[in-house]
């Protein structure tokens, strides 16, 4: 778009009254300048220029030779809510000397101390305007602005405080404009037929009367003939400091050899080429004017723009702030990944430990470990008690073996943590002087209970005295000892089986 800009191409026209000058510049710079002398056909001319330099224009700004217009300030009173043009048309009818109904006219507002209001006037007949709109719709180009010519050359100067007067006289042929500046500021402005210092200076000091200016900075001149009216006699009796105007450096870049050739016609069309885009006063009419963004709208949108600019910032912001605490997240857990993968291994080691030891001790429940039992056997029952048989399984217990009385070993069974429901397995038969009993009793708890919680022994306690008994026949057997106490087993009788 920057480059685009840099690549326009506009026009600058201005309607003198024997000729038309024109500049064409480029990206800001004037590249050419030419005048078309051929009054009666002016458009044609124009057109054939055009072609012959091969320029692509949409449209051209106009300006107007300052004899052709009325320009005047007006002191006003100050309105809060009215609107100023209303009052201009108004005021109107009292300052030209044509009809205010056929008059195309456009105001500036000037800086006033008081409470007044003051404003700059440029009126001329709609005829005018109509002609020099004519040329440019038959060379179909659009009009961009309507301007005075010699107004526009202030765009060309420095910023300069306000309090800063100067008069700038520029000279086209035997025409002479008039420009009464404060700061940057076009307070009035006059054209004079005779261009000679004479008559200049006398007109200068009618113009600062006028203003009732008592002091005055500067005095410029430009346009044809400038150094030798600079260098006259009558015009230094003014009193003022004469120089060639202080051009910008945005303008000297601008202008190039156009400030140098001291062609007055060719700098005011250079002065109305480079104009600001929205000049004020601009005589085209308003349905003719490009659309324009205001002041108020600009600020509008400036301050649209920096919000959107701000959130976009904000956002920007959080997400660069967002990304730098993912790197150091991402940093923290790259760091903390060996110690993850050595808890990672410590606890698949504890889970194959843990499943190592659930199948030992599923091994261990189904098998049967019967000496903690027998241990138990041996400090319950009675000494008189043998056993013969003891026949362990998943479900049950079964004892077979010889006591004084059978009947009193239930009750000891029962009290057992270990056993219940127990009960003879079949009849007590009577020996000599015992008894031949066969007790089964089911697990209370499941046999791996057993293995895993024994009780806890007893206190051991001093084993009584045993005294020999002597040998029963019938007991054992013939040629046998008597059998043993529960415990370990050193004998059986014949036909009993485990």
């Amino acid at each position: 778009m920057i480059e685009r800009m840099r690549r326009t191409t506009r026009l600058g026209l201005v309607l003198l009254s024997d000729r038309v000058a024109a500049a064409v510049t480029r990206g800001g710079r004037v590249i050419d300048t030419f005048s078309i002398v051929d009054a009666e056909h002016p458009a044609e001319t124009l057109r054939a220029e055009i072609e012959s330099r091969g320029l692509r224009l949409r449209g051209a700004n106009l300006g107007l030779q300052r004899n052709s217009v009325v320009v005047k300030a007006l002191d006003l009173p100050r309105v809060v809510n009215g609107d100023v043009g209303q009052m201009v048309q108004f005021e109107l009818e009292r300052h030209v000397p044509f009809p205010a109904a056929d008059a195309a006219f456009d105001f500036t507002l000037l800086p006033t101390a008081g409470d007044g209001q003051r404003v700059l006037i440029v009126a001329s007949e709609r005829r005018t305007v109509e002609r020099a709109l004519q040329v440019l719709d038959e060379v179909k180009l659009r009009p961009s602005s309507l301007t005075v010519a010699a107004h526009d050359l202030v765009s060309l100067l420095p910023r300069r405080p306000r309090g800063a007067r100067a008069v700038w006289v520029h000279r086209v042929g035997d025409q002479a404009d008039l420009l009464l500046i404060d700061g940057n500021t076009l307070l009035a402005s006059r054209s004079v037929a005779a261009a000679d210092p004479a008559t200049l200076a006398a007109e200068i000091r009618g113009s600062l009367a006028m203003l009732r200016w008592t002091e005055c900075d500067a005095l410029w001149v430009s346009g044809d003939g400038g150094s030798g009216i600079r260098a006259s006699p009558a015009l230094g009796a003014v009193g003022l400091p004469i120089d060639r105007p202080p051009l910008s450096a945005r303008a000297r870049r601008a202008l190039g050899a156009v400030e140098e050739s001291e062609d007055g016609a060719a700098l005011l069309a250079a002065a109305v080429a480079t104009g600001p885009h929205s000049p004020r006063p601009d005589l085209l009419p308003v349905t003719l004017r490009p659309r324009r963004l205001t002041r108020e709208q600009q600020v509008t949108i400036g301050m649209v723009a920096v919000t959107v600019l701000l959130g976009l910032g904000t956002l920007l912001g959080q997400g660069v702030r967002d990304q730098r605490h993912l790197r150091r997240l991402e940093v923290a857990i790259n760091q903390l990944v060996p110690e993850v993968r050595g808890v990672q291994r410590v606890m698949d080691e504890l889970d194959r430990e843990r499943r190592l030891l659930a199948t030992v001790q599923t091994i261990t429940a189904a098998s049967l470990r019967p000496l903690p039992f027998l241990r138990e056997l041996t400090e319950t029952l009675p000494p008189d008690v043998w056993l013969t048989t003891l026949t362990l399984d998943q479900k049950a217990v079964e004892l077979t073996g010889q006591a004084a009385t059978a009947s009193a070993l239930i009750p000891m069974l029962e009290n057992s943590p270990r056993l219940e429901h127990v009960e003879f397995a079949s009849p007590v038969t009577r020996g000599q002087d015992k008894e031949h009993f066969r007790i089964r009793a089911l697990w209370e708890v499941p046999p791996a209970a057993n293995v895993l919680e024994p009780p806890a022994p007893p206190p051991a306690r001093p084993a009584p005295p045993r005294t020999a008994r002597p040998r029963r026949e019938g007991v054992g057997g013939p040629g046998q000892t008597a059998p043993p106490r529960a415990g370990p087993r050193e004998g059986r009788e014949p036909g009993d089986s485990e």
